[in-house]
């Protein structure tokens, strides 16, 4: 902190000192006008915590002030949904969307579980209602419903296992076997049931859902992206399109990706998702040049320092879910966390897909 001296001179020496670590992870990405307020809110959120007996889930897509700052649990869903089931806290802050702090609620029904904003929400889990899936079990009696996670409460209490995008090969090929079929019902996200589909051998009938970050991407996207940039390494999404993914080097979870990143340390990297996944990434590999392009969550970025300090100075606002849906929410979660991970980072690899089943489509 000493070479910043404008910053220096605007914090408290003590606020200064227990911020430096901090600073150092976000300073590409945060102007040294900004971080003496930022650094001020790291430093009562953190004293917040201690106060409430509270613990902050940082999703990846979290800006790098919030990420680096102030979560004590950093990943993708499959990773919070675990630490909210672990943690001892009284408390559980989703820093991230709304679907998120329900599940933590599944999960821990005896804890406060709160949400910085109300309106924080997702395309995905807005895209389906477990009255839509009441009905799809109708029309496909028998099948096993394989739930992204990305979906409300009573979505989940309508499914036999939920899953991400770490997992979700995986998870259906095991419901396949349970049930003892070859379909599986995959929802709601179109173009991760569609991206699953090319890597099993596993019938998939799909939900036309999806994200509003990812389906913007383009393949041609990657095209100009390789011009402009012919040594960098490409990773994608798996809720991109199919034809995304079969252009870029690497496709997988943002678990994955961060995997193949830190381990490969590649000179130039293009990450084809949320874009403030690069910036914290960047905060622990300062060495890797990240290239956009940017595609920002709305609804992520409706999270920030100011709302999570007020959350939790006035314990608001509580995410609930009702009593009678949550054992059979919590069964399809809990399936999901129960089963043994990968044995490597889930790889969605569209150039050797074993086939190109049709997906059906609901």
């Amino acid at each position: 902190m000493e070479a910043v001296v404008g910053v220096t001179l605007q914090l408290d020496r003590a606020i200064a000192q227990e911020t430096a670590p901090v600073w150092e992870k976000v300073k590409s990405h945060v102007t040294p006008m900004e971080w003496p307020d930022q650094a001020r809110l790291i430093s009562e959120i953190n004293a917040l915590k201690k106060d409430r007996d509270a613990v902050i889930l940082a999703h990846n897509y979290m800006t790098p002030e919030i990420y680096h700052g102030v979560g004590d649990y950093v990943g993708d869903s499959l990773g919070l949904a675990k630490e909210a089931a672990r943690s001892d806290a009284k408390v559980i802050v989703q820093a991230g969307v709304h679907f998120m702090a329900e599940t933590s609620k599944i999960l821990s029904p005896d804890k406060t579980v709160l949400i910085p904003d109300l309106k924080a929400g997702c395309s995905l889990a807005e895209a389906i209602t477990g009255a839509d899936v009441r009905l799809i079990k109708q029309r496909y009696p028998g099948l096993p419903v394989v739930t992204y996670v990305n979906t409300t409460a009573d979505v989940k209490a309508e499914t036999d296992i939920c899953c991400t995008s770490a997992n979700a090969v995986q998870v259906v090929e095991w419901a396949a076997r349970e049930w003892g079929v070859d379909r599986v019902i995959l929802i709601p996200d179109e173009f991760l049931a569609r991206n699953v589909a090319a890597q099993t051998t596993v019938g998939i009938i799909a939900w036309k859902g999806r994200c509003i970050v990812h389906e913007r991407f383009k393949a041609d996207d990657i095209h100009a992206m390789r011009q402009a940039y012919p040594g960098a390494e490409i990773l994608a999404h798996p809720e991109c399109p199919e034809d995304v993914l079969g252009a870029a080097d690497f496709a997988g979870s943002t678990a994955a990706m961060t995997d193949y990143v830190m381990a490969k340390k590649p000179r130039q990297v293009v990450l084809i998702t949320e874009c403030s996944m690069a910036a914290n990434i960047k905060g622990d590999v300062p060495e890797v040049d990240f290239i956009g392009p940017c595609n920002l969550c709305p609804y992520m970025k409706r999270i920030t320092l100011t709302n999570i300090r007020d959350c939790l100075r006035d314990m608001t606002f509580e995410v609930t879910v009702p009593e009678d849906m949550i054992p059979r929410a919590a069964r399809a979660v809990q399936r999901m966390i129960d089963l043994p991970p990968p044995a490597v980072p889930a790889r969605y690899d569209m150039i050797k897909a074993r086939h190109h089943v049709p997906v059906e489509l609901i």
